[in-house]
């Protein structure tokens, strides 16, 4: 069955933009702080912002790693970048979730599919993207555990529950008949 809400909401481009930027950035901020957190276990305190120079070195290439790169340049164009990116995705999942409706069905649906979107982004940005434009340090100077962790649950599942949360939750609770009558 459904309403005329969950057909505005599947085509609310202000909402995919909305909620998409703001789970962007939520799982970006949190996705960000784990691996920031994991390079110093597993590198050494001096490793903290490594993860920051490694996404600045999309933009301004492999010398964001060399700390003889000023940090504020480095740390400053990853942190850019990462929330662009992080955004963008957000918005696309939103977009994609929205746009097929089984996939936000149910708090497990949106879950799933922004897990899996966390997981797939690891893997082609690190192993097609990364091999593409030569940001070898990706694959080559990362923990695949932790990766997967990261792009899969404190990105993917963080991103999911803010849009579940912020945006399809309501508009099942529309669909599942609250207060509003089933179109024709």
């Amino acid at each position: 069955m459904t309403t005329l809400a969950g057909t505005e909401r599947r085509a609310d481009v202000g909402a995919w933009l909305r909620y998409g930027i703001l789970g962007g950035v939520v799982a970006g901020i949190t996705f960000a702080m784990f691996e920031m957190i994991m390079a110093v276990v597993l590198d050494g305190g001096d490793a903290f912002f490594m993860p920051l120079r490694m996404i600045g070195g999309i933009g301004l290439g492999k010398q964001a790693l060399d700390p003889g790169t000023s940090l504020l340049t480095a740390g400053g164009a990853g942190l850019v970048i990462h929330m662009i990116l992080s955004m963008m995705y957000g918005v696309v999942v939103a977009a994609v979730l929205s746009l097929i409706p089984q996939l936000s069905a149910s708090r497990a649906a949106v879950l799933i599919s922004a897990s899996v979107v966390g997981f797939a982004l690891w893997i082609v940005n690190f192993y097609v993207l990364a091999q593409v434009f030569g940001w070898t340090w990706f694959p080559n100077n990362t923990n695949a555990a932790v990766q997967f962790v990261a792009h899969t649950f404190l990105y993917g599942s963080v991103l999911g529950l803010v849009l579940d949360r912020t945006y399809f939750q309501r508009g099942r609770g529309v669909i599942e008949g609250e207060g509003a009558q089933p179109s024709g």
